[in-house]
């Protein structure tokens, strides 16, 4: 493994394909979110693993075409590429049927990727790459990093409880919450069911998370730094599939959070980025950022 290259985000969990209806599209949280920040001009490396199959170096050679670096992409010569079934319920929302085990469970080598991570580092990271205790044992080792730690719950039952959840949220510096994990939080801790604020705050004190990320989809996102509030409404587009979405506006809060964006705008630019993404189809559309700019011109 390569490990001399820097970049400003390191992404840790899946890389896969979606296999859905019509075809199979290459996908995985982080791959997304990596795809889209390199989009945006910050640099992004992921780490994942893939197996020694046709499957990995048609992966391999997308993340090359697409220059998202490598260098800290891992083979397993015993486990898979990881795919999921992903089926079209009504309303355009999608399920998955997540296959396991698979070579992403299977990430090492921390002190290598220990190497990369610096203070102003980004470290985005979710919930299912710690299914299994060979991924989560090093994902662990990285969240003892002083670097940035962008927790995207992205919760998918079954894989998830109690106690590795309250794990990954206290290392967090940023969560990002859609509305039914931020309810879906509440009841596992026992939290305020009150208005969002209410929840927020709750989840602000009791994990000590300096600034949280709750998307409405269609109705917007909320962003709230320390005891500072953001709402920015949503506006409508027309949906081809909403794969990704979520993905991509995590990119964007990133990469515009990186620059120093006020956090007014930075929302804007998140939200419109979901939407964007939701008019295209896959969760790694082809784009020009001209395209995403003059989507954000037209909306606002």
């Amino acid at each position: 493994m390569q490990t001399n290259i820097s970049t400003p985000a390191i992404c840790y969990g899946e890389i896969l394909w979606d296999i859905l209806p019509d075809g199979p599209q290459p996908g995985g949280a982080l791959l997304n979110v990596a795809y889209h920040l390199n989009k945006l001009g910050v640099p992004t490396s992921l780490v994942s693993k893939v197996g020694n199959d046709i499957d990995g170096r048609k992966l391999e050679n997308l993340m090359s075409d697409w220059g998202i670096p490598k260098h800290l992409l891992q083979t397993d010569a015993e486990h898979p590429t990881s795919q999921v079934i992903a089926k079209m319920n009504n309303g355009n929302e999608v399920s998955y049927e997540i296959v396991f085990p698979v070579a992403w469970d299977f990430i090492g080598d921390s002190e290598s990727i220990m190497k990369q991570l610096k203070p102003s580092t980004y470290l985005v990271y979710g919930s299912l790459a710690s299914r299994n205790n060979v991924s989560r044992n090093t994902l662990f080792q990285l969240l003892e990093s002083n670097a940035i730690k962008v927790f995207d719950i992205n919760l998918r039952p079954p894989f998830m409880n109690r106690d590795l959840l309250d794990d990954l949220l206290r290392k967090a510096d940023i969560v990002k919450f859609n509305q039914a994990e931020l309810e879906m939080v509440q009841g596992l801790f026992r939290g305020s069911f009150g208005k969002e604020s209410e929840q927020v705050k709750f989840i602000q004190q009791h994990f000590n998370i300096p600034e949280i990320i709750v998307t409405k989809g269609e109705f917007g996102a909320s962003y709230y730094k320390h005891d500072k509030a953001y709402h920015v409404a949503g506006r409508e587009v027309k949906v081809t599939d909403t794969i990704g979405s979520g993905d991509s506006f995590l990119a964007a809060f990133i990469a515009n959070h990186y620059r120093g964006v006020e956090p007014g705008s930075l929302l804007k630019n998140a939200i419109a980025m979901g939407g964007f993404i939701a008019t295209k189809k896959g969760g790694c559309p082809q784009y020009q950022l001209a395209e995403y700019q003059n989507f954000i011109n037209q909306i606002f």
